[in-house]
């Protein structure tokens, strides 16, 4: 199967090497009967300022990588956003999101598609609380974390755990006509409400499936971005694609 790593990058000249260089090395994602993916990595500079754009063209001289680039910051959302739409014209049949700053790690990508490579799943979402090695941070972060994770799942009744977790795949049937539009982190709610909310063409639900995936968290001196105000946005969209 066709497989895409949809990457968003902005600012990340300290790690982005070290990122694709690692998920190059690691064997593309396999399903039970030894049958691995065929991977295509998709950079989407979104108006970095720090010399990223020069490392995603670098990088894009492999022929398993394809660069996009915003000509000015529009933030996550629209990253993905472009992402999703480049990957799903060149034919991929699974998307799944990988964050440049080595938060994640590309080991996790057999784990978390696996549900979906043996025909269980159609959506898997990271965990990064139930089970596997986390760094340890900021105590109100985990606590506003819990708090959102709570609404969305009161709204969505999904049973959740972390909905703002990175890592999330994707079957292209389910993905590709879900229309989105938050242009920064708001994106993570916005795609879990949407994802609750889609219907197959037989009239069913999504299979949604969660994994626990390792989390090696930055704090904001080491380039961390999300702030409080990311954190209000996601209760106002949690509210709008649920509610309104």
């Amino acid at each position: 199967m066709k497989l895409a790593v949809i990457i968003p990058v902005y600012n990340e000249r300290d790690t982005l090497r070290q990122l694709v260089e690692r998920l190059r090395n690691t064997p593309p994602p396999a399903a039970s009967d030894g049958a691995r993916c065929e991977r295509t990595i998709y950079l989407i500079d979104d108006g970095s300022t720090d010399g990223s754009i020069e490392i995603v063209r670098q990088l894009a001289n492999d022929e398993t990588t394809t660069a996009l680039f915003h000509d000015r910051n529009r933030g996550k959302g629209s990253a993905l956003r472009t992402g999703f739409c480049a990957a799903i014209a060149d034919g991929a049949e699974l998307l799944i999101v990988q964050d440049a700053d080595l938060e994640y790690d590309p080991a996790d990508h057999q784990a978390v598609l696996a549900p979906i490579l043996d025909g269980k799943a159609d959506v898997v979402i990271g965990s990064r609380f139930i089970g596997q090695t986390h760094r340890v941070l900021y105590y109100w972060h985990a606590v506003a974390n819990r708090f959102i994770t709570m609404l969305s799942n009161m709204l969505t009744n999904l049973n959740l755990t972390d909905i703002e977790c990175c890592l999330k795949a994707f079957r292209r049937e389910v993905i590709e006509p879900i229309e989105l539009s938050e242009p920064r982190f708001g994106i993570e709610p916005e795609l879990v409400a949407k994802i609750a909310r889609h219907r197959t063409a037989e009239g069913q639900p999504p299979r949604v499936y969660e994994v626990a995936v390792s989390y090696a968290g930055r704090t904001y001196a080491e380039g961390k971005k999300i702030t409080w105000r990311d954190g209000v946005s996601a209760v106002r969209c949690i509210v709008k694609y649920n509610l309104l």
